[in-house]
């Protein structure tokens, strides 16, 4: 399994409870091409094959164009992806447990990569609120599916 660099200078994680089982989550958060129709802050997202490690995906988000490749994808508890994009190499880790009847979906990425020490605290803070924000809307998405 892939893990984040504990050692990169940009570290963040995030953590929601999702009233949903497991599977749900899964089928949303698993479906790359369609991240747009429920993050506002992807705006772009194509994916070169199936839903295994080794496929690269191209997306734009936050800060720009973003180049990724599937490291592990173990349905529907583990997803988790390398990335480039202007510079900087990305780990993303996404973990989805069920207790008592919830699902939390834990995520976590670092950045390594061409930073000034100026940028650092403003590059942090972006990576903290995407996080934050695409656990939000990740949430939304899945408890209005569940639903219907």
């Amino acid at each position: 399994m892939v893990s984040i660099n504990k050692e990169a200078p940009l570290l963040a994680r995030a953590e929601i409870e999702i009233e949903a089982d497991q599977e749900t989550v899964w089928k949303i958060l698993a479906d790359v091409e369609a991240w747009p129709n429920w993050n506002p802050d992807v705006k772009l997202c194509l994916a070169h094959g199936e839903m295994e490690p080794g496929t690269q995906f191209q997306w734009k988000a936050g800060l720009g164009n973003i180049t990724s490749v599937l490291q592990n994808v173990e349905p529907p508890h583990l997803l988790a992806w390398t990335g480039k994009m202007m510079g900087f190499n990305a780990i993303h880790v996404c973990e989805i447990d069920f207790l008592d009847g919830k699902t939390i979906v834990r995520t976590e990425e670092s950045w390594e990569g061409l930073l000034s020490s100026d940028m650092h605290d403003r590059m942090q803070e972006n990576l903290e609120m995407l996080l934050q924000s695409c656990l939000k809307h990740l949430k939304a998405e899945v408890e209005r599916l569940s639903l219907l």
